[in-house]
C-alpha cells in the first residue's frame, strides 16, 4: 500500500528514506582477507595490482564518511606493521604493506591516522634506520617513505632527551657517529627537497621534531637559518628549485603554526624580511604563492598576542549548557551579548609595525588569480583580524570592501566574498557594517562579466552564496531583518536564473538559512529544492512562475530578467529569459505593459547586438502573453490594445523598420532575422491592428528575403532562420491576408518594389531613400505569392528551393485554395537535394486543403491527384543519397515516412476509398524495409509509423496486407512497450515478417544491410533473428526455396549497387557458414547454387573494390559445400583469384586453406590434400605473378580442375 493510500485510510505511513549514507565499515571482512593474502600474492604482478585495486575501491567508498573506519584502524595497522617488522618479509612485501597504509591514511587523513603509530623509545632507531635505507629517487616506493616519515614524526614525541639514545657517543672520541638528533634533521632536510608527497610528510616531521624542547634549544636557530638560506638562494625558474622552495616554505608554515609564540617571536622579523626580499607573491607558481600566504599569516599571528577579541559579535554562548539553561531565546541573547560600548581601553595595546605589512600582503592575496591563494588569504585575514583592536579590525574590513569596486577583477570580488564570509563566521564583522556589506553581496550574487566568447563570475556568485550562508549562522535574525527582503530576492533570483548549476544549488541551500525570516521560505524551498533547480528550463519556465506568485518576488524577478538576462551574452539564456517573461506576464500584466515594454522598446533598436536581440524577443513574447490574457478575460473580442498604449503599439510597429536600417546581414543578421520573424509571428498572433498598414509589406519582404537567401548565412544559423520565417509567414497570412475566415484578400501587401528598394539600401544604391518610401504598398493578388514560391523552386540555390518548398507548405488553406494544380507534386519533388523539405511541404499542403473524393483537383486532394502524391512520397522512400556527411538520403526517407503517415491518416478519416490496395501495400512494404535497416534512429521512426498505420482504428487504414498476422506479431501493447531503437527488441519482431509473402522481399532487403553492416550490436541481433527464422524453415523445402528465390531477386535487382550487394555477400557468407542451405547442398547443381554463382561472378567482374572481392571469396568458399559442377566452378574461381592483381591473394589462400579443413570431402586423396595444404601455406602469394602462377597451376592439377587460360585482354578475375 502506498504512503498516499495509507494516509487516506487514516493510517500513518511508514517513512522509508533512501540516502547514500553508510552506517558501518561493512567490508571489514573482505579488507582483512586482502591484508592476510599479501604474503601470498606480493610476488605476482597481476595479483598484486588486482588486490591493490580492490582495496582502493573498498576504502574510497568511505571518503565522505571516514570516521566509520575509526574502530577498525588499529587492527588494520597492527596487521600491516606485523608484516613490516617481520625480518623474513622481502622488500617487495614491505613496500606493498606501506602502500596499503598510505591508502588508509589518504582516506582517514594523516592527522588522525598517524596518532595510531607505535611511538615507544624502541621504535625510534628502527624507523630511522629503515627510512635512511630508502632511495628518494625510487618512484615506485614513495608511499613507504611517506608513511615512515609520519611514523618518525610520532616517535619524536617521546618525553626523553634524544641524547639518551646516543649512549656514549659524546664521551667516546673513537666513535665518529652522528647523533640521533642530527640524523633526523638530515633526513628531514633531504626529504624536503624531493618532488613526491614525502615532502609534505617531511614538513610534518619538522614541525613535530624541531619544536621539541631539547631540539628547539640546540637546533631551532640553525634550522631556520637553513630554511631562509634555501629560500634566498634558490631560484624558482627550474623544477628542482620550485620543489625546494615548496619544502622550505611548508616547513616554516608548520613550525610557526605548531611552535610556541615565545620561541619564534624573535625570529619572525627576520623570516618576514626574507620573504619580502624573495617576493614570493610575484611567483609564477600558485603553490608557492599559497605557501607564502600561509607563512605570512602565521607570522602575523606570532607578532600578535593570542587573545579572543572582546569586541567581536557573539550569537548566543559558546557553551551548550549555558544556552540550555536560559529560560527563553531572548534571555539567552541578552545574557550572552557583551555591551560593545563598555569595552575598556585595555584593548589598546601596541601593534608591531610588521603587522601592517602582513595585512597588506594578505589583502593582495585576496586578488590573486588562483583560488587556493585567495582562500588561504581569506582565512588569514579572519585569523589576524581576530587579534586586532576594534578600530584596526574595522580598517581591515574597510580594505576588504574595496575589493568590490567596479574597477576590480572577478578575482578580487571572489577573494572579497571569501574574506567577508570568514569575518562574519568569526563574529569580526559587526552588525553596524551590514548596511555597507549587504548591497555588495547582492551585487556579487548577480556578478557576470563577459570575457571573449564566455563569461566570468560563477565563482563570485558561488562565494556570495557562501557569505549568505555564513551570515545566516553568525547573526541573530533581528540583526538581518532590515536586509532579509533584499537578500531573499537576490537568492531567489540566483536560485532560478543563474546560468551555472552550482550557483543555483548553492543559492537554493540558503533559502531557509535566515532562521524562518525568509519570506515564504518553506514554500519556495519545496518548489526549488537542491535537485529541481538542476534543470535550467524548469527553473526559468516553471519554478520562477510559482515563486513570482508571491508578491515580494514578482517585480524583482521580472526586473532581473529585463536588466541582466535579456542582454546576456549566451543566446540560450536570452531566449529562456524571454520565454520566462512570457510566463511571468500573467503575474503582473499592468507592470509588463506600462513599465517593462517601454523599457524594452529603446533596447530593441539600440546598437548592442545581444541587447537588441533579447529585447525584440522579449517584446514579442510579452505582447503575445498579454493577448492570451486578454483572450481569457474577453473570449469574444480579445484585444491586446486593452493593455497597450498607442505609443507602445507604434513602437512595436517601428522595430522592424529601425532594425532593417542597422543590419540584417552577416552575424547580426543571423540573430536579427529570427528575432524579427518571431516578432512578426507574435504580433500577428496577437492580432495587432496593422491590417492594410505599409508595415505588412516590410514584414512580407523580410520573410521572403530570409527564405530566398539562406545560403548567405552560416550553416548553424540557417535552420533557425528558416523555421522562424516559416512560422512568421503562416501567422502573417492567417491574420492579415484574409477579409473573413477562409476568404483571401484580393489585394494584399506585395513585395516587388519593396524588395528592390531594400536591396538598393543594402547595396548603397539608394542611400537617401527614406524608410517610408522603402515600404510603400503595392497591390498584387494572392496568387502572386504562391507563384513566386513556385518559381523559386527552380532556383539554382538548393537552400532557396528548400525554403520556398516549406513556405508553400506553411501557407494557410485559403491562400492555395484553387491553386493546388500549380503546387503539383512533380514541381515540388523536382527540388532534388531539397527533397526532404519538399516531402514535408507536400504533406502540409495536403493537410491544409483537405480531402474530398469527388472534389476539384485544383482545390482538394481527390481521386485524380492522390496517386501522384503517393508516387512522389514513395519515391522519396528509396532515396539513399550519400555525401561527405554520410547517408543524407535518410533525411528524405524520414520526412517521407512522416508525410505518408499524415496524408494517409487524413485520407482514411475523410475518404478511405481513395486508397487503392497497391498504394497501401507499397507503403507498408517500404515501411517494413525501413524498420529492418541498420540506423537506429530511422528504424525507430519507421517502426513507429508502421505500428501507427497498423493500429489505427478510427477509422482503420484499408487494404493492409496480412493485417491479422501483423496484429499477432505486433499486438496493440507493442506500440508503447517495443523499443525500436534497441536492436535486441526490434529485430526479433521484424524478422517475423519474412514468413509473410508480400513483406518478404522488402523485409529481407532491409535486413541485408543490417546483417551485413558494421555496427556490432546491430549485426549480432539482426543475424540471430534471421538465423532463428531460417532454422525454423530448414525442413520445409518450399518455404526455403521461396526464401532463396527472394534472396536471389534482391541480388539481381541490386547488382553492382554496393550499398546492398556488399552487405548481401556478407550475409550470404554467414548463412552458408551456419548451414542454413544444407537442404540445397544435398542435391547436385541445385538451381539456387548455380544462379548464386553466376550472380557473384557478374558482381565482381572488373571490380576494383577490395572489400567486395574479399566478401565474394568468403561466399565462394562457403559454396564449396554444394556438390556437382558448382563445386568445380567455385574452385576455378578461387584458383583464379590466387593470381588476382589486387592484394587479395594471401587472403584467398588462407580462406581456401580453412575451407579444405572444414569440408574434408573436397579432396579424396590424403596425399594430394597434404600437398595442396602445404602449397597454400608455404607459398609466398605476394611475390611476382609468374612465380605465383606456377604454384597456382600446380594446385589446379592436384585438384583436378582446368588451368585458367591466359588471354590477351586480362580480365579482372585472373589471368
Amino acid at each position: 500500500m502506498s504512503a498516499m493510500e495509507a494516509v487516506c485510510d487514516g493510517e500513518e505511513p511508514e517513512v522509508v528514506t533512501e540516502a547514500c549514507l553508510l552506517s558501518e565499515f561493512s567490508e571489514r571482512g573482505e579488507a582483512r582477507a586482502l591484508i592476510n593474502n599479501l604474503p601470498d600474492i606480493h610476488h605476482d604482478t597481476v595479483s598484486r595490482e588486482a588486490t591493490i585495486e580492490k582495496f582502493v575501491v573498498i576504502m574510497d567508498r568511505y571518503q565522505e564518511q571516514p570516521h566509520l573506519l575509526d574502530p577498525h584502524l588499529e587492527w588494520m595497522l597492527n596487521m600491516l606493521l606485523e608484516m613490516i617488522r617481520n625480518e623474513k618479509s622481502p622488500p617487495l612485501m614491505v613496500h606493498l604493506c606501506f602502500k596499503f597504509l598510505y591508502i588508509i591514511s589518504k582516506v582517514r587523513g594523516y592527522k588522525i591516522f598517524m596518532q595510531l603509530f607505535p611511538h615507544e623509545v624502541s621504535d625510534v632507531q628502527p624507523v630511522l634506520d629503515l627510512l635512511c635505507r630508502q632511495d628518494p629517487k625510487d618512484t615506485e616506493t614513495w608511499e613507504t617513505r611517506y608513511i615512515l616519515l609520519l611514523w618518525l614524526s610520532m616517535t619524536c614525541l617521546i618525553p626523553f632527551d634524544l641524547s639518551r639514545l646516543d649512549g656514549h657517543l659524546s664521551t667516546d672520541p673513537g666513535l665518529n657517529r652522528e647523533s640521533t638528533m642530527d640524523r633526523i634533521l638530515a633526513v628531514a632536510k633531504s626529504f624536503l627537497r624531493v618532488s613526491d608527497k614525502s615532502r609534505d610528510a617531511a614538513s610534518v616531521l619538522v614541525s613535530k621534531f624541531v619544536t621539541r624542547p631539547d631540539v628547539k634549544q640546540k637546533r631551532l636557530g640553525d634550522f631556520l637559518d637553513w630554511c631562509l638560506t634555501t629560500i634566498s638562494q634558490t631560484s624558482e625558474v627550474t623544477m628542482e628549485g620550485t620543489v625546494t622552495l615548496d619544502g622550505a616554505l611548508q616547513s616554516l608554515a608548520q613550525l610557526f603554526k605548531h611552535g610556541k609564540r615565545d620561541d619564534f617571536l624573535q625570529y619572525a622579523p627576520t623570516v618576514l624580511q626574507c620573504l619580502n626580499q624573495k617576493r614570493i607573491a610575484e611567483s609564477n607558481q600558485a603553490t608557492l604563492r599559497k605557501l607564502g600566504v600561509k607563512v605570512v599569516q602565521r607570522l602575523g599571528l606570532t607578532f600578535l598576542k593570542p587573545r579572543l577579541a572582546k569586541w567581536r559579535y557573539q550569537r548566543g554562548s559558546r557553551s551548550l549548557a549555558v544556552n540550555l539553561a536560559q529560560s527563553s531565546v531572548t534571555e539567552s541573547v541578552e545574557a550572552t551579548k557583551l555591551d560593545l560600548e563598555s569595552v575598556s581601553q585595555e584593548e589598546d595595546y601596541d601593534i608591531p609595525e610588521e603587522v601592517e605589512n602582513i595585512i597588506e600582503q594578505l589583502l593582495v592575496g585576496l586578488k590573486d588569480k588562483e583560488t587556493i591563494v585567495r582562500w588561504s588569504s581569506a582565512k588569514g585575514i579572519g585569523r589576524v583580524t581576530g587579534r586586532l583592536p576594534k578600530q584596526l579590525a574595522d580598517d581591515v574590513v574597510e580594505s576588504v570592501l574595496e575589493c568590490f569596486s567596479f574597477q576590480e577583477t572577478d578575482n578580487a570580488w571572489h577573494g572579497g566574498c571569501l574574506a567577508l564570509a570568514e569575518l562574519g563566521r568569526r563574529g569580526l564583522l559587526l552588525p553596524s557594517r551590514l548596511s555597507d556589506v549587504v548591497p555588495l553581496i547582492i551585487k556579487a550574487l548577480t556578478y557576470d562579466e563577459k570575457r571573449g566568447a564566455c563569461s566570468l563570475g560563477s565563482n563570485v556568485r558561488d562565494a556570495a552564496c557562501y557569505v549568505c550562508w555564513a551570515f545566516a549562522r553568525a547573526y541573530e535574525p533581528n540583526e538581518l531583518k532590515p536586509y532579509v527582503n533584499q537578500i531573499a530576492s537576490a537568492l531567489v533570483i540566483a536560485t532560478v536564473f543563474d546560468r551555472n548549476i552550482t550557483c543555483r544549488k548553492a543559492a537554493s541551500v540558503n533559502i531557509l538559512s535566515p532562521q524562518g525570516t525568509f519570506p515564504h521560505g518553506i514554500d519556495i524551498l519545496t518548489a526549488a529544492d537542491y535537485f529541481t533547480v538542476g534543470n535550467l528550463n524548469n527553473c526559468y519556465l516553471t519554478i520562477s512562475v510559482y515563486i513570482a506568485g508571491f508578491e515580494e518576488y514578482t517585480k524583482p524577478l521580472i526586473d532581473h530578467l529585463v536588466a541582466m538576462k535579456v542582454n546576456h551574452w549566451d543566446g540560450v539564456i536570452r531566449e529562456l529569459a524571454t520565454k520566462g517573461l512570457h510566463n511571468l506576464t500573467i503575474q503582473a500584466p499592468e507592470y509588463m505593459a506600462n513599465t517593462v515594454l517601454p523599457q524594452l522598446l529603446p533596447m530593441a533598436t539600440g546598437m548592442d547586438l545581444h541587447r537588441r536581440h533579447g529585447a525584440i524577443l522579449a517584446c514579442a513574447e510579452i505582447t503575445h502573453a498579454l493577448y492570451e490574457l486578454a483572450t481569457q478575460n474577453n473570449r469574444l473580442h480579445p484585444w491586446v490594445t486593452d493593455f497597450l498604449s498607442s505609443d507602445t503599439i507604434e513602437g512595436l510597429k517601428n522595430i522592424h523598420q529601425k532594425v532593417c536600417r542597422i543590419s540584417l546581414l552577416g552575424f547580426g543578421g543571423e540573430l536579427m532575422r529570427p528575432a524579427v520573424c518571431c516578432l512578426i509571428e507574435k504580433l500577428s498572433l496577437s492580432k495587432m491592428p496593422f491590417k492594410a498598414d505599409p508595415v505588412i509589406t516590410g514584414w512580407q519582404w523580410l520573410i521572403d528575403d530570409s527564405l530566398k537567401n539562406l545560403h548567405l548565412f552560416s550553416s548553424g544559423a540557417r535552420r533557425g532562420i528558416q523555421d522562424a520565417a516559416l512560422s512568421a509567414l503562416a501567422a502573417l497570412c492567417l491574420q492579415y491576408y484574409q477579409v473573413e475566415p477562409g476568404v483571401a484578400d484580393v489585394e494584399m501587401q506585395g513585395t516587388g518594389n519593396a524588395d528592390q528598394a531594400l536591396m538598393g539600401v543594402f547595396l548603397g544604391v539608394h542611400i537617401l531613400l527614406s524608410i517610408n518610401c522603402l515600404f510603400t504598398s503595392i497591390c498584387c493578388h494572392t496568387d502572386q505569392l504562391v507563384s513566386q514560391y513556385l518559381l523559386a523552386l527552380e532556383s539554382p540555390e538548393v537552400l532557396t528551393r528548400c525554403g520556398c518548398a516549406l513556405a508553400l507548405g506553411s501557407l494557410p488553406p485559403f491562400m492555395i485554395l484553387g491553386k493546388l494544380q500549380k503546387v503539383r507534386p512533380h514541381n515540388v519533388s523536382s527540388a532534388q537535394v531539397s527533397r526532404r523539405d519538399a516531402a514535408t511541404a507536400m504533406s502540409q499542403v495536403c493537410v491544409a486543403v483537405g480531402v474530398c473524393a469527388q472534389g476539384s483537383p485544383d482545390r482538394v486532394l481527390c481521386e485524380s491527384n492522390i496517386r501522384p502524391v503517393y508516387e512522389a512520397l514513395l519515391g522519396c522512400m528509396n532515396d539513399y543519397s550519400t555525401d561527405s556527411r554520410g547517408d543524407v538520403g535518410a533525411w528524405v526517407r524520414a520526412a517521407a515516412m512522416s508525410s505518408l503517415m499524415d496524408v494517409t491518416l487524413l485520407v482514411v478519416a475523410s475518404a478511405p476509398e481513395l486508397l487503392s490496395s497497391d498504394l497501401v501495400q507499397r507503403m507498408m512494404c517500404c515501411l517494413a524495409q525501413q524498420a529492418a535497416e541498420k540506423i537506429d534512429r530511422y528504424r525507430a521512426h519507421a517502426g513507429t509509423v508502421f505500428l501507427r498505420m497498423l493500429h489505427s482504428t478510427d477509422p482503420a487504414v484499408p487494404h493492409i496486407p496480412h493485417r491479422e498476422e501483423l496484429l499477432s506479431i505486433f499486438p496493440l501493447e507493442t506500440g508503447t512497450s517495443l523499443n525500436w531503437n534497441a536492436a535486441s527488441q526490434a529485430f526479433p519482431h521484424i524478422t517475423q515478417l519474412l514468413r509473410l509473402h508480400q513483406y518478404q522481399y522488402h523485409t529481407l532487403l532491409g535486413l541485408t544491410v543490417s546483417v551485413g553492416g558494421l555496427t556490432e550490436s546491430t549485426v549480432r541481433y539482426s543475424s540471430q533473428s534471421l538465423f532463428e527464422y531460417l532454422k525454423g524453415i530448414q525442413q520445409d523445402a518450399t518455404v526455403l526455396q521461396q526464401f532463396g528465390d527472394t534472396l536471389l531477386r534482391i541480388f539481381r535487382d541490386n547488382l553492382r549497387n554496393d550499398r546492398v550487394s556488399v552487405p548481401l555477400l556478407k550475409m550470404v557468407d554467414q548463412i552458408l557458414a551456419n548451414g542454413c542451405f544444407d537442404l540445397f547442398a544435398s542435391e547436385e547443381s541445385h538451381p539456387f547454387c548455380v544462379e548464386l554463382l553466376a550472380i557473384c561472378k557478374e558482381e565482381i567482374k572488373k571490380s576494383k573494390d577490395v572489400q567486395k572481392l574479399l566478401s565474394c571469396i568468403a561466399v565462394f568458399c562457403g559454396m564449396v559445400q554444394f556438390k556437382g559442377d558448382v563445386r568445380e566452378k567455385v574452385l576455378v574461381q578461387l584458383l583464379m583469384l590466387l593470381c588476382h592483381p589486387f592484394p587479395i591473394r594471401k587472403t584467398t589462400a588462407s580462406q581456401v586453406y580453412e575451407m579444405l579443413l572444414t569440408y574434408d570431402d573436397v579432396v579424396d586423396d590424403d596425399q594430394v590434400l597434404t600437398d595442396v595444404m602445404a602449397s597454400l601455406s608455404d607459398t609466398n602469394w605476394e611475390s611476382d605473378i609468374a612465380t605465383v602462377r606456377t604454384h597456382r597451376n600446380q594446385l589446379c592439377d592436384w585438384l583436378g580442375v582446368p588451368r585458367p587460360i591466359l588471354v590477351t585482354k586480362v580480365t579482372h578475375l585472373g589471368d
